[in-house]
């Protein structure tokens, strides 16, 4: 049985992972960890695999934190930069594991994945997020992974800057994440949502991953905590089409 601690439990996500790793054949919940709990009672004696699902101003320090511990960790929660991937980084152990996922959702890892192999083919690239009102971080950290894989394909293909006669703008363009603009919606009745956008003289194509509901988060959860646990996967890992056979 893999022991599985849940940091964030009572929050939106972490009460799903909980549900969803006490439904798990595999696993069993050590401990259950929300705001203001004392992380260091997490340990290697009582813990395999920690999730991390809270918010983005205390995410980097609860990694950091259960880096400290020395057990491995997955981590769902959003607003990663690579100023704070580098600090985990430069603390890990070389037989550690952390994975950051921008997203568990298959549908969005494989709409990620099919938007990198789509890139070098379309003069123009755009990514449009929809999340519910309640979501701390825009534009999401799903979006600005798509955003830069895009341009990580393109710039590997030789392209240069994308087509964009804008004169005048007052931030309806959105942010503009290596040279593709990514737009946020935040509206009530929305779950999380992608759409990414590629045009070409007299044609388009719209790649689109839907999550209707968190559950849809969970299978891709369980899979990075079973991925995680083998300790194949030593030192920093981002992204879930690292488990995928992509």
């Amino acid at each position: 049985m893999i022991k599985v601690s849940v940091v964030g439990a009572k929050g939106r996500m972490g009460s799903h992972v909980v549900e969803a790793v006490n439904a798990a054949p595999d696993m069993e919940l050590a401990l259950a960890l929300d705001a203001g709990d004392d992380l260091t009672a997490i340990t290697p004696a009582n813990t395999d695999v920690v999730v991390e699902f809270t918010v983005p101003s205390a995410s980097l320090n609860n990694v950091l934190t259960l880096i400290g511990q020395s057990v491995d960790v997955v981590v769902g929660t959003t607003g990663w930069t690579p100023d704070k991937l580098a600090q985990v980084r430069g603390v890990m152990s070389a037989q550690q594991s952390v994975f950051i996922a921008p997203n568990f959702a298959i549908s969005a890892v494989l709409a990620d994945y099919f938007a990198r192999v789509a890139a070098p083919y379309f003069e123009s690239a755009e990514v449009i997020e929809m999340h519910h009102p309640d979501k701390v971080d825009a534009p999401s950290g799903t979006a600005i992974h798509t955003a830069q894989g895009i341009a990580a394909s393109r710039k590997a293909a030789g392209l240069g800057a994308m087509p964009d006669a804008t004169q005048t703008d007052g931030g309806s363009r959105g942010q503009v994440v290596d040279g593709v603009h990514v737009h946020a919606v935040r509206l009530r009745g929305l779950n999380a949502h992608e759409e990414v956008l590629f045009g070409n003289a007299g044609e388009q194509l719209v790649l689109r991953a839907d999550s209707f509901d968190r559950t849809s988060f969970m299978p891709g959860v369980l899979l990075a905590v079973r991925k995680v646990e083998t300790g194949e996967y030593p030192g920093l890992t981002v992204g879930l089409d690292n488990f995928l056979d992509l």
